[in-house]
């Protein structure tokens, strides 16, 4: 872990920090807000949310930005880190009234520079299709209305051609889809186009349930009536019931909690959801049924994310910690501990992430020009790592070294950065050479976390990595060594198979069977009770790994009963039971907590609960008359 000096120095926003690519640097000319700059006020407010497209400009700029905050919701030219921003002069400006954007989430397929498709999910449970572009307002969906008229003012658009604030202001209406808002009326936790589909799109909501829609088709102005169409532990999906079709298409009924947020696969076929009862599910969109589930250490689960690749997926909530679940093995394969307290966002970085494929690297030398090797071997950008990904499915035999790279932030203001390697991957596979490297910025301090780099070879191996020659660890207070990857306290058990095995067959029309990914549930149990403050509070919960810090955990799991019982089952181990990850850096970079983090080629880009939206250029990525 990239630990840092004292007191004083731990609370610094750090506007740079290093790893093994080179230094990131905080482009501070590159910030997106409000066009005032003011920090806003965020408290009672929805998290900030960021969202980008491509709409293949002529000019070489087609990246567009959309981000809420508060009751706005801007749209702007993102030019990253070429050109500073420019906050005079946002493309589309909106304020709404009685509600607040939660999430949104553009049409790639759709996007062209003359048009774009952007849902927007909102707190009082509205969906509304937008084209920013136009500055038109097309369809909202689950909308509350008194009478069945035909429009309504759901919120105003600022005209920046008007050179008058007063008359700036035009009425925007939309066409209404539902009636006293008769689908669900409880806030949007997300919205997401299902992918491949121009029509299509997923809408999860605070109930548990979530909702497939068209936006070509009405929701009506009665109730929908449903059938049930497949029903499984804690969850169950019913079609709507009418002559004519019509909105929703589907519905998920879901346990008892709010869905917090859900991830679709790479290959579409696949929905991973993670809810407030602590519980991942995924599932297979197309037909209705459960792949597997994975259990929280304890709290919900809060944000979701898929590797490259579709192997594994990465949850992180109330347990202030990342787990990494195995798509194919349905099990933990590791979890991650460098927040202090809940983690909001995590995301794989596609351009970092590697496989090697080729010949195994020999190396000779020292230790720095081994580190130079590992810095070129971390640069294969997103192509060719696609098609490694691809690849190593069916070249096992041969000698592989991988690296996958995955971030998160958090509401203690802090990133962090995870490698997840092949001593994890493959615990039980012996390595022809690991090397550990300290960080060079952590050398003074005796708690400084380490990297470790792996590349495999042919003529040498090494059973020190083995699952078989590893102590074992038996709990959180045992010395571990502070590293990017613990090692397994035992061989792991052989995975049960968790997924529900239903008829398969079509379901419902031929729209929902389109060839893109689908969902079916998430199982919630009754929430747990809340941890004393002392032992968990909202902004410092777990702290740092130590004795203390332990025995803490060590005690919760004593005293609180879990109904579901699955502490130290294959849904949730136990913390010695699985390897433990440290972070390669974690860094202060805010004074809210963050609410964003999303990895493009050039940069990545944070925001936090101030409405301030950073970019973070990569290593050799700064433009020198920037």
């Amino acid at each position: 872990m990239a630990a840092e000096g004292g007191g004083k120095e731990m609370n610094e926003i750090k506007t740079q920090f290093t790893t093994r690519e080179g230094v990131y640097k905080l482009l501070t000319h590159s910030e997106y807000s409000r066009p005032n700059r003011v920090p806003f006020n965020s408290q009672g407010s929805n998290p900030v949310k960021v969202s980008f497209v491509n709409v293949n400009d002529q000019s070489g700029n087609g990246d567009r930005i959309c981000f809420n905050v508060g009751r706005e919701l801007y749209f702007y030219i993102y030019k990253g880190v070429r050109k500073a921003a420019d906050l005079s002069k946002p493309i589309d400006k909106r304020i709404y009234k009685g509600t607040q954007p939660t999430c949104h989430d553009f049409n790639h397929l759709t996007a062209t520079a003359e048009s774009v498709s952007l849902l927007v999910g909102f707190s009082a449970g509205q969906v509304q299709l937008i084209d920013p572009i136009k500055k038109e307002t097309s369809k909202l969906f689950n909308e509350e209305v008194r009478h069945a008229k035909p429009s309504v003012l759901i919120g105003r658009c600022v005209t920046l051609r008007s050179r008058f604030p007063s008359p700036s202001f035009v009425s925007r209406t939309s066409t209404l889809f539902a009636r006293q808002r008769l689908i669900d009326k409880s806030r949007v936790t997300c919205v997401k186009w299902v992918p491949g589909s121009e029509s299509l799109f997923l809408v999860s909501h605070a109930s548990g349930s979530m909702y497939l829609y068209n936006v070509e088709h009405t929701c009506g102005t009665t109730a929908p009536h449903y059938q049930l169409l497949k029903q499984g532990e804690n969850y169950s999906v019913h079609t709507c019931k009418s002559k004519s079709t019509r909105n929703p298409l589907l519905k998920w009924t879901v346990g008892e909690g709010a869905l917090n947020e859900f991830a679709f696969s790479p290959d579409g076929k696949f929905l991973a959801c993670v809810s407030q009862d602590g519980f991942l599910r995924v599932f297979n969109f197309d037909a209705v049924e459960l792949h597997g589930t994975m259990k929280s250490y304890f709290g919900g689960l809060l944000c979701v994310c898929w590797s490259p690749d579709g192997k594994y997926i990465v949850a992180g909530g109330e347990d202030d910690l990342v787990t990494v679940w195995s798509f194919l093995d349905c099990r933990v394969i590791a979890r991650g501990h460098g927040h202090k307290s809940w983690v909001s966002v995590v995301a794989f970085d596609h351009y970092t992430t590697s496989v090697e494929e080729s010949d195994p690297m020999e190396f000779s030398g020292s230790d720095e020009d081994f580190q130079d090797q590992m810095i070129h071997f971390g640069r294969d950008r997103a192509n060719s790592t696609q098609s490694r990904l691809s690849k190593r499915n069916s070249t096992d035999s041969r000698p592989v070294s991988v690296t996958y790279r995955f971030g998160s932030v958090g509401q203690d203001t802090q990133l962090c950065l995870w490698d997840l390697t092949e001593d994890i991957l493959f615990p039980h596979l012996p390595l022809s050479r690991t090397r550990t490297h300290t960080n060079v910025m952590n050398a003074t301090s005796p708690h400084a976390g380490a990297t470790i780099i792996t590349n495999t070879s042919s003529n040498a191996t090494n059973g020190n990595n083995s699952g078989a020659n590893t102590p074992a660890v038996n709990s959180l207070s045992t010395a571990l060594p502070r590293s990017n990857s613990l090692p397994h306290a035992a061989a792991t058990t052989a995975t049960a198979n968790n997924t529900n095995k239903a008829g398969g067959g079509g379901i419902v029309d031929s729209a929902i069977a389109t060839g893109v990914s689908k969902f079916a549930t998430l199982s919630l149990h009754d929430r747990k009770e809340r941890h004393h403050e002392k032992d968990h509070k909202r902004n410092h919960s777990m702290g740092h790994i130590s004795s203390k810090s332990s025995d803490k955990l060590n005690l919760l799991t004593k005293t609180k009963s879990d109904p579901a019982k699955t502490l130290g089952t294959l849904l949730c181990p136990r913390m010695e039971d699985v390897p433990l990850l440290e972070p390669l850096i974690c860094k202060k970079i805010a004074h809210e907590r963050l609410t964003v983090l999303i990895f493009l080629e050039d940069c990545l880009v944070t925001a936090c609960q101030e409405g301030f939206i950073c970019t973070w250029a990569r290593p050799g990525k700064v433009v020198s008359s920037f």
